[in-house]
């Protein structure tokens, strides 16, 4: 029964991103189910195949060096708060980590490098060879598939950055792909933190959460490609947009502007998510004051927590545990994937199966929430200003887009596992 329910799951997700197509006429079904069938493939081969997740973890090795250099940077000038050793016992897994002096500085130090290797002319060529592969199979550009793949190791700010010159160049559909692949992902920033939550419920926690973040990357290029489109006369970015020439004159110059550049998607950043977070609170104390439910206030998660139960259960949780899956999902949806991992993580030990546990960690492995769409909508509303209405427009669907790539993640999971 649990795989019957993992595999009209599947189906049951397909069909949602049809019937809320743009344009169903327009659907390239075929890089739709070449999207699927990677995604299937890559499941099957990292979660069945012995040392392949070691490959990847050596990969995200370079975010880890990255995530230390800027460290280094955080703790000279902000000590403990950037990241430095504790002046105090640490009270436990996430208390000591200050989201403003610890990742959002990361943002300042990839603007600085990826400047530089833009300046280099390294990207370029990237993009170009990533797009010689990529057009032949899902017909995904190369700038499109560069931050796709980035996106595996790094935020959805930090890897448009890797292509910020084609940035506001990209078609509608091309901007969506991109935003649903960030939120259908998490950045290797915060995967070991996420893994300590998880330390006690997975073996091989992070292992698991690092695949996670692999596998839904294709889902969501299936998923995006159903929900928007690209008309089939455009062609690819870096098809029909000449680079323009370096702005820095030298390697130092580059250095200086992509800095500048980073600190007003730093600031932009911080903004939109404390707002997003705010408006969120605002609307569950407006909530409160209706009468409680099951002895309980009612809140924005509770309300999408019960929603949820039915889907999780389409993806392979048993009934008997949905609704305590659907609240995961409700707080990850609404508040953020770190507080979900933590609620999981505090459970009773007979409140999810070891098969439940494991569907849920993939299930809530993406940035796909409110706060991060406020991330998303400040980070590259500065990158892009002259595509603002685009942007703000697909932002609330990469919500359901990128949620309905991690529970197809989920249910692939579930399929799997026995």
């Amino acid at each position: 029964m649990d795989r019957i329910q993992g595999l009209i799951g599947i189906v049951a997700i397909l069909a949602v991103c049809w019937a809320m197509s743009e344009r169903r006429a327009s659907i390239a079904w075929r890089p739709v189910l070449i999207g699927v069938g990677l995604h299937a493939l890559l499941a099957l081969v990292l979660l069945k195949t012995p040392g392949v997740t070691a490959v990847f973890a050596g990969l995200n090795a370079g975010v880890l060096a990255l995530q230390e250099a800027t460290r280094a940077g955080t703790t000279f000038l902000f000590g403990y708060l950037g990241g430095g050793d504790l002046p105090f016992e640490d009270p436990g897994p996430g208390a000591a980590f200050v989201l403003a002096f610890q990742a959002l500085p990361l943002i300042l130090v990839v603007s600085a490098v990826t400047s530089v290797l833009f300046y280099w002319r390294v990207l370029p060529v990237v993009v170009h060879g990533v797009a010689w592969g990529l057009r032949r199979t899902m017909g995904v550009g190369g700038a499109v598939g560069l931050s796709s793949a980035a996106n595996i190791f790094v935020g959805m700010i930090e890897a448009p950055l890797f292509i910020r010159p084609y940035v506001a160049a990209m078609s509608r559909s091309e901007l969506f792909l991109m935003m649903t692949c960030g939120m259908a992902t998490i950045a290797g920033t915060v995967m070991v933190l996420y893994a300590s939550f998880l330390s006690g419920v997975l073996d091989n926690a992070l292992g698991h959460i690092l695949v996670a973040s692999v596998i839904s990357a294709p889902a969501s290029l299936a998923l995006a490609l159903m929900l928007v489109p690209e008309d089939p006369d455009v062609a690819p970015t870096e098809a029909r947009f000449k680079l323009p020439p370096p702005e820095a004159h030298n390697t130092m110059e580059a250095v200086l502007l992509g800095t500048r550049e980073g600190i007003a998607l730093v600031v932009n950043v911080a903004a939109m998510l404390l707002v997003m977070v705010a408006l969120v609170s605002l609307l569950n104390q407006g909530l409160g004051l209706l009468p409680p439910v099951a002895d309980a206030p009612l809140t924005l998660e509770r309300m999408l927590g019960w929603a949820m139960a039915p889907v999780v259960w389409l993806i392979g949780i048993p009934w008997t545990e949905a609704m305590t899956a659907g609240t995961l999902m409700g707080t990850k949806t609404v508040l953020n994937e770190l507080l979900a991992y933590a609620q999981m993580a505090s459970l009773p030990e007979d409140a999810l199966s070891d098969r439940s546990d494991l569907i849920m960690a993939y299930a809530l492995c993406g940035f796909a929430n409110f706060g991060s769409l406020g991330i998303m909508l400040g980070g590259l509303t500065a990158m892009a200003p002259e595509r603002r209405r685009d942007i703000v427009a697909l932002g609330g669907r990469t919500i359901l887009s990128g949620t309905l790539a991690t529970l197809m993640t989920g249910a692939s999971v579930g399929l799997l596992t026995w």
